[in-house]
Order: structure tokens, then sequence, then C-alpha cells
């Protein structure tokens, strides 16, 4: 498959953020975003307790596999999205939401049998630096702002081994908190459905974004691509 040169996220057009500002601040909404390439500034983190060496050893350990373009890749075929699997009321997207807030920053409301419905809240996207401040995420605009990705995208997983599984075993997989990571909207989309020879974060997130990468399909047992491999060693190193 043709890899994509990389670019770094925090170099993607600003523009798309103007736009959004410009069309929230028509609507009466408030949407505050900062931007940051300081290296220590990190949001709250789904990525497992893994050190790197460990991380490393992993790596080496994960089946290799040739990279297959996945041409009969279905979001349908991973089940609707942000199903409550953990059952406690809330669908996926609020519980992530929940939990890679800044502390103290989210409001929230009772829905149904939910008790954490998030209204508004400040993020922290790991993957840029920047960070995001929203006050209504009933609005559609606002709810985009902040996206839920999967780390491991739900096609790099279908063409690593996910497509062989059953259908419940891939909606396991699509709303396991440890897979999903609260981000900004314009860099989820930058990133798309990529790996980490195609798409990277802000070099001083590369290290824990390979470890997590590296945990999540050793997890569940995916396969990795040479080249992929090559980029994990790559950000391994920053570590």
């Amino acid at each position: 498959m043709p890899r994509l040169p990389h670019t770094p996220s925090s170099a993607l057009p600003r523009l798309c953020w103007s736009s959004l500002v410009a069309l929230l601040m028509l609507a009466g909404c408030t949407l505050d975003v900062r931007f940051s390439d300081d290296a220590d500034s990190t949001a709250p983190s789904a990525a497992p307790a893994l050190s790197p060496a460990r991380a490393t050893r992993l790596l080496e350990s994960l089946p290799r596999a040739p990279r297959v373009r996945p041409t009969d890749y279905r979001r349908e075929a991973f089940g609707s999205a942000w199903r409550d699997t953990d059952r406690n009321g809330c669908n996926q997207r609020d519980d992530v939401l929940l939990r890679d807030a800044v502390a103290g920053s989210t409001r929230v409301q009772q829905q149904g049998r939910c008790d954490h419905d998030v209204l508004a809240g400040t993020w922290v996207d790991p993957y840029s630096g920047r960070t995001l401040t929203l006050d209504d995420l009933k609005d559609p605009s606002q709810a985009q702002a902040v996206q839920i990705d999967h780390v491991v995208p739900l096609a790099e997983a279908w063409a690593s081994g996910a497509s062989a599984w059953t259908p419940e075993r891939r909606a396991e997989y699509a709303n396991d908190l440890d897979v999903l990571l609260a981000v900004d909207g314009p860099t989820n989309a930058s990133k798309g459905a990529d790996d980490p020879a195609a798409w990277r974060p802000r070099k001083g997130y590369q290290c824990a974004y390979a470890v997590h990468w590296i945990a999540i399909k050793d997890a569940w047992r995916l396969s990795a691509d040479p080249s992929e491999v090559d980029a994990l060693r790559e950000m391994l190193g920053y570590c």
C-alpha cells in the first residue's frame, strides 16, 4: 500500500479552526482553542501502564504480515458506535470524554441511566497539544470539535486480523475504552485510518503513542507490517 509523506500534526493548516470558531461565534457558542508544541503539554491518557522497554519487547513479538489494503472493510462490521459495552448506563463516548477531560472541568447531567452525560469541559489533545474548552457539546459543531479516536483505527484492525473475528469481538474492540482517546476533530481527520508509517502525532507524544499502539495490538493479537514496525521503533527512540 503506498505511504503518504509524514506530516506533523503541528503543521496542519489552522484555517479549519478559524472557520469553526467563526461558525460557533455566530451560533453564540464558546470554543476556546489554544495551541502548544510543548512536549510536556499532555492530557489524561488511556495509554496502558506499559514501560517503553516492555513495549519494545512486545513489538518484536507481534505477528508479522504484509500490508494489505482493506478493500472489504465496512464500519458496520464493528457494530453500532459507542455501544455501552461495560453496561454502566452511559455510552462509550461519554465515558471517554469524562475520563480524558482536564480534572474538574466537566459539566455533566443525568440522562436516563447515565449519570455523566457530558455537556461541557476542557480537553488537551495529546496528538497536537491543542487545548479545547467547549461549553455546549449538544451543539453539533462543538461535538465535532472533540472526537473519540480509535488509536489503532478500525480499518487498520480489520486489515491486521479483525476481519476474521466474530461480530461480537469486533464490537468489543470498537468500544474498548483502552482503544479510545479524546482528540480534536481536525487532527483526528488528518489521521484517518493511517498507521504510524503514514501518520504520527507531535514529536513530544510519539513515545506514548507508540507504546499505546503496541499495547493495543498485543492485547488484541493484531499483526504488524514491516513499515509499521520500523516507524514504531523510531518513535520508541524518543522515549
